[in-house]
């Protein structure tokens, strides 16, 4: 008999239940032996010491149980907000889900923000309502709030008796009947027979169910608690029945996948979370993996841990812990036209300054460098002084960083305080050209000449060349060309210049006199110059920004992002609730986060993605420079002495 795979993700609010319904399937399907608490700190997927002291889901972990011939790999998500591109990552590789609502706290904020990334990325989805031995549990009042909150078609199948006691059960009830009502909205022929009172079969109402559930306009909905275990095997029959695994009949394709994590095995060899969704990849096989637009990373399979399967090839369908892969990152695609590509998200718009302790500054940037293959958008640079900047989305995640580097990497690291990251944009045209001239002493043995100019927003750097291929060695032809990429990382502030053309408009150089050290030196000089005659200006990056909440409280948040710096681009009315649009500096959307929960009772949700930038108001703030400012020729100099020799070839 062939085994299907499900790769299932538990997605939840913080603190409905997640972790803990994952470590009662687990356990209730003989995954594992004892049943773990989030309490005790002993569960399955929380592995991580910080993650077990906190009683928080960090980073995504998989875990895999049968059921029948179908084998389900559990994919535990972060709750968090600063974690966000965790859970994006995880929802890429995902086939079904299982949102946990308490029943209790009922829909909440992130509740809201999970589901429509659920349903933009078209993601079968059943909900647990977990909590029903709770004080305070309402499963009736919560399934007509699922509809109006999610504006979900949900089907509620079972019911619960004693809710809010220890002793609170859940019991079958006959759902087909007010399934098909529901089922009905959606399909014309169910409909017509309703209303000839031709009461369709619950084979055929079950088939319209999985139809529907699969497209996305229908939730099942099933009620329990994962303490008691109550409710969680109508759960797994439903998990069983409802959510179909994609056909993965494609053995003779070239395989295609997506990594979505990274761990360390033992002696730090790093293993690769992938996502097999065609193809089968075999041990030993050599690949090619994609980054971004045009970077490839190569490399040799050595062994594949196949997730609840052991050794051997992955197929489409499965997810396997790849071996062997030591250039491989957090979200490289394996093959062309991969499929389930990682979901796009804004990169962290806020910075925080990190210090070792003396003689402890190569490790520190050491084990960040090893950090960030685990999570592609931590970004550092060196600063003046020994310390690195390091990219984050906020102060949960500079804790976790502090507390991996020191119980991971022996390192006690002091974190500055959080401050925003700023960009500079080219506002005119400049050009600037350096020349050697060989009857007098030249600091560069080189000639460049280049023009700057504005590129249309989203464009990144494009580099070109206006001069003849052969006029100068292409050593030197691809020296000045790296040292424009780096260069253009800090602008006339100190910022990264974005969305420009840089153009090659003169070269030359002296046999046996020059060399590509000196063309790289000598390039920040030159376009920093043209960058200064072009002007740049400083910009900061803005979230869109949507808020749904209570009519009564639209005067009040509307201060508030008046306060933020927010600009209002519209307003709706939606039954009793409001909806705002607009968008606001990143550096300030935590901030919206954190007093929109005060301002609506806890009733309102956000949802951010990448907005328009504005430039800042009043004086451009400076960033310190890392290149000995080639603005100013002679401290130029004097770095290059110290730093980068300019008479020998790199």
């Amino acid at each position: 008999m062939s085994v299907r795979t499900l790769n299932l993700g538990i997605l939840a609010h913080v603190d409905a239940g997640k972790t803990s319904l994952t470590e009662r399937l687990l356990f209730a399907h003989g995954a594992v032996a004892t049943l773990g608490s989030v309490d005790a700190g002993d569960t399955t997927t929380d592995s991580g010491a910080l993650e077990r002291e906190r009683g928080i889901t960090i980073r995504s972990a998989v875990a895999s149980f049968a059921l029948g011939d179908l084998r389900v790999n559990l994919i535990d998500t972060p709750g968090h907000p600063d974690f966000i591109a965790e859970v994006e990552r995880a929802l890429a590789v995902l086939d079904g889900a299982v949102l946990v609502l308490s029943a209790v706290e009922g829909v909440q904020a992130q509740t809201r923000v999970l589901m429509r990334s659920l349903r933009r990325l078209h993601i079968p989805t059943l909900i647990f309502v977990n909590k029903i031995d709770r004080r305070g549990a309402r499963p009736v009042a919560l399934a007509a709030d699922i509809r109006t909150k999610l504006g979900a078609g949900v089907v509620t199948m079972n019911a619960v008796h004693d809710p809010g006691t220890p002793d609170a059960r859940t019991v079958a009830h006959n759902w087909h009947a007010a399934a098909a009502e529901t089922l009905a909205n959606h399909n014309d022929d169910l409909l017509a027979r309703l209303i000839d009172n031709t009461t369709p079969s619950r084979p055929e109402v079950h088939d319209h169910l999985v139809a529907q559930t699969a497209a996305g306009l229908v939730h099942p909905v099933f009620f329990g608690s994962a303490t008691t275990g109550e409710g969680t095997e109508e759960l797994s029959t439903g998990i069983a029945t409802l959510l179909r695994p994609p056909c993965a009949d494609s053995a003779g394709d070239e395989p295609g996948g997506l990594v979505f994590a990274i761990e360390r095995g033992p002696g730090g060899a790093k293993v690769a979370y992938l996502r097999l969704f065609r193809g089968v990849l075999r041990e030993r096989q050599r690949v090619v993996f994609r980054r971004g637009a045009d970077e490839q990373i190569r490399g040799r399979v050595t062994t594949i841990d196949i997730v609840g399967g052991g050794r051997g090839d992955l197929t489409a369908g499965s997810i396997g812990r790849v071996h062997g892969l030591a250039g491989v990152r957090v979200g490289d695609r394996l093959g062309a036209d991969t499929a389930g590509v990682a979901a796009q998200f804004a990169p962290p718009g806020l910075e925080s300054l990190v210090t070792a302790e003396p003689g402890e500054e190569a490790r520190l940037h050491a084990a960040l460098i090893t950090l960030a293959d685990e999570d592609p958008l931590i970004r550092t640079r060196v600063v003046p002084g020994g310390g690195i900047s390091v990219l984050l989305y906020g102060a949960v995640q500079r804790e976790v960083l502090a507390d991996r580097l020191a119980r991971d990497f022996g390192l006690t690291a002091s974190f500055g305080e959080i401050r925003p990251v700023y960009f500079e944009r080219v506002v005119g045209v400049g050009e600037h050209v350096v020349a050697f001239d060989p009857r007098r002493d030249n600091d560069f043995w080189a000639t460049v000449g280049l023009r700057v100019e504005p590129g249309a927003i989203g464009s990144g750097l494009r580099f070109v060349r206006d001069v003849q291929w052969g006029a100068v060695p292409q050593a030197f032809h691809r020296a000045t060309e790296e040292a424009v990429r780096k260069t253009v990382e800090q602008g006339l502030h100190g910022w990264e210049v974005v969305d420009c053309t840089v153009t090659v408009v003169r070269t030359g150089y002296k046999a046996p006199s020059s060399t590509a050290a000196a063309f790289r030196s000598l390039t920040p000089v030159v376009l920093l110059r043209a960058l200064r005659e072009a002007g740049t200006r400083v910009c900061e990056p803005c979230q869109a920004f949507e808020v749904e909440i209570p009519a009564e409280t639209l005067n009040a948040v509307l201060g508030r992002l008046a306060a933020l710096e927010a600009e209002v681009t519209g307003t709706a009315e939606r039954g009793q609730a409001w909806t705002v649009t607009g968008h606001l500096p990143a550096r300030l959307l935590h901030d919206l986060a954190a007093a929109l929960p005060g301002l609506t009772h806890g009733e309102g949700a956000l949802w951010s993605g990448p907005g328009p930038d504005r430039p800042l108001r009043g004086p451009a703030p400076q960033r310190p420079r890392l290149d000995g400012n080639p603005l100013n020729y002679e401290e130029y100099l004097r770095f290059l002495s110290s730093h980068l020799p300019v008479t020998a070839d790199s």
